[in-house]
C-alpha cells in the first residue's frame, strides 16, 4: 500500500512520459511495413511492451525499450502466431490489433487479464465481421477472440460511440486489407491515427466527425525507412497539471507535452474551473501539435462538463473529479457512463473512494456531480489497479491535512513509470 503526503509549493521544470496512444500506433504501422522505423520518446509502459511483445510473435522485430534511445522496429510480412496473443491489460492493444489482423489471412487468438477480458469489444468485432473478417469469441462481448483474416470488403459504418480504438480498428484493417474505408462519429474522438497515417503519405481526408482512408498507397507496405518523435502525453501531464493547480504556491514548467485539440478538453474545462495554464512554445512533431505548458497553483471553481466535452477528456475524468472535490461549489460530468466499461468501474469508483475519504460525490443515472469542499480528506481508496484512479487519488492526497491511503500504486506503470518520483520532483518543500 501507498500512503500520500502533504506538499506545498511546487516548482521546477519537468517532462511527462511519451504519448501512449501514440506509442502503440506507431509500433503497430512501423511493425506493418517492410522498413525500418526508429521511434524517439516512445513510452515505455507496461501497456507499450505488450503491444510489443505481441508484434514480435507476429514477426516485427522490435528493440528492447530503454530509457533515452529510440526504439528500432523492422517490419515485415506478418505470420501466423504460433501461441495465443496475450494484450494484458491494454485495451488499445487487443482492439487495434483486431483491426491490424483482420486483413492478414491467418488465424490468430488475442487474450488478456481479467481486467481486459471483461472489457466490451463487440463495438470493435462487429464492423469487422462486417468487412469480411471471420470473429468469434467465448463470451459473445469479450476475449479471448479468435479472428481469422483474409479478404476484406470496403465498408461506410456508423460508429453508435465516439471511440478513436473502433475507429483506429476499421481505419488499420482498411489499411491491411487494401480497401477504402469510412468512419462516422457521432462527437469526434482522438485522431492520433488520422494524423499518423497522413504524416505518412496515405489518402485519409476528415470531414467534421467522419474520416475516409482511400485503400493502402500504391507502394504500401514497402515505403522508404522512416523516423518518428513522440510527444509527452497530455494524459499523464495531467496529474502534473493537477498537482500543480492544487499546491498553494509556484508554477511548475511542463515540458513537450502533446497538445492535439482532441485530447486537451481536460485543459479547456480546467481554465473554465479558474487554473492558469499557459502553452508556449507552440511546435509539431509527426504530424502532432505540441507545447511546454506553464501552470499555477491557483483555486477551483465548479463547472459542468457537458456530453460533447467527454470523448477529449475521458482518461482524465477520474483526476477531474479529484479536483472538483477541492474547488468550490459543484461539478457535474454529463453522459459518462462509458467510466463503466474502461480498465475499472471508474465511475463506481470515483464515487465510492470520494466518499470514503470524505468528499461528496453522486451518479446520477449517467452523470456524476461531485460538490468541493476544504475539509481535510482522510483515509484510504480502492483502486482496483486501475492507473488513472491510483494517478488521481495520489495528487488529491497532495493537499493540505489530507492523509489518502492507496490500496496500491504499481499500477501507474501501466502509462506513467516514474509517476510517484516525477510527483514528488515537483515540490520544492514539504
Amino acid at each position: 500500500m501507498a500512503r500520500t503526503s502533504r506538499r506545498v509549493k511546487v516548482g521546477g521544470v519537468i517532462r511527462p512520459p511519451g504519448d501512449k496512444s501514440i506509442t502503440h500506433r506507431a509500433l503497430i504501422v512501423s511493425a506493418l511495413t517492410h522498413s525500418s522505423v526508429s521511434i524517439t520518446g516512445s513510452l515505455d509502459s507496461a501497456d507499450a511492451r505488450r503491444t510489443a511483445v505481441v508484434l514480435r510473435q507476429l514477426g516485427a522485430e522490435i528493440d528492447s525499450f530503454e530509457r533515452g534511445r529510440a526504439v528500432q522496429v523492422r517490419g515485415r510480412q506478418w505470420t501466423a502466431p504460433s501461441s495465443t496473443l496475450d494484450c494484458g491489460n491494454s485495451g488499445t492493444t487487443a482492439r487495434l490489433m483486431l483491426g491490424a489482423l483482420a486483413g492478414h489471412d491467418f488465424r490468430a487468438r488475442l487474450t488478456g487479464d481479467s481486467s481486459l477480458r471483461r472489457r466490451p469489444m463487440l463495438r470493435v468485432t462487429e464492423p469487422l465481421a462486417a468487412m469480411g473478417a471471420s470473429i468469434s469469441d467465448r463470451d459473445g462481448d469479450g476475449m479471448p477472440i479468435d479472428i481469422q483474416g483474409g479478404k476484406l470488403r470496403s465498408i461506410s459504418y456508423e460508429s453508435p460511440v465516439a471511440s478513436a480504438q473502433v475507429k483506429s480498428a476499421i481505419l488499420l484493417a482498411g489499411l491491411t486489407g487494401g480497401v477504402p474505408v469510412t468512419v462516422i462519429e457521432p462527437v469526434r474522438s482522438r485522431d492520433h491515427t488520422e494524423r499518423l497515417f497522413k504524416f505518412l503519405g496515405f489518402d485519409i481526408r476528415v470531414e467534421g466527425t467522419t474520416v475516409r482512408l482511400h485503400g493502402a498507397t500504391e507502394n504500401w507496405p514497402q515505403i522508404a525507412s522512416f523516423d518518428l518523435t513522440i510527444p509527452g502525453d497530455p494524459s499523464s501531464a495531467a496529474f502534473l497539471v493537477g498537482a500543480a493547480v492544487l499546491a498553494e504556491h509556484g508554477e511548475l514548467l511542463i515540458e513537450c507535452v502533446g497538445v492535439n485539440p482532441t485530447r486537451t478538453g481536460f485543459l479547456a474545462v480546467l481554465q473554465r474551473m479558474g487554473a492558469q495554464v499557459e502553452q508556449l512554445n507552440l511546435r509539431e512533431m509527426a504530424g502532432e501539435p505540441v507545447a511546454d505548458l506553464m501552470v499555477k497553483s491557483h483555486p477551483l471553481t465548479g463547472t459542468e462538463i457537458v456530453a460533447d466535452e467527454i470523448p477529449s477528456l475521458i482518461d482524465e475524468i477520474p483526476l477531474l473529479a479529484a479536483l472538483a472535490a477541492r474547488a468550490h461549489g459543484e461539478t457535474t460530468f454529463r453522459s459518462v457512463g462509458e467510466l463503466r466499461v474502461k480498465e475499472s468501474d471508474r465511475l463506481a469508483l470515483i464515487t465510492e473512494n470520494l466518499r470514503a475519504i470524505g468528499g461528496t460525490a453522486e451518479i446520477q443515472g449517467e452523470d456524476l456531480v461531485v460538490v468541493g469542499s476544504r475539509q481535510p480528506l482522510r483515509g484510504r481508496v480502492e483502486t482496483a489497479g486501475d492507473h488513472r484512479l491510483t494517478m488521481s487519488f495520489a495528487v488529491l492526497g497532495t493537499t493540505p491535512a489530507s492523509d489518502i491511503e492507496l490500496s496500491e500504486s504499481e499500477s501507474a506503470g501501466v502509462s506513467y513509470p516514474n509517476f510517484f518520483s516525477d510527483l514528488d520532483r515537483l515540490f520544492t518543500d514539504a
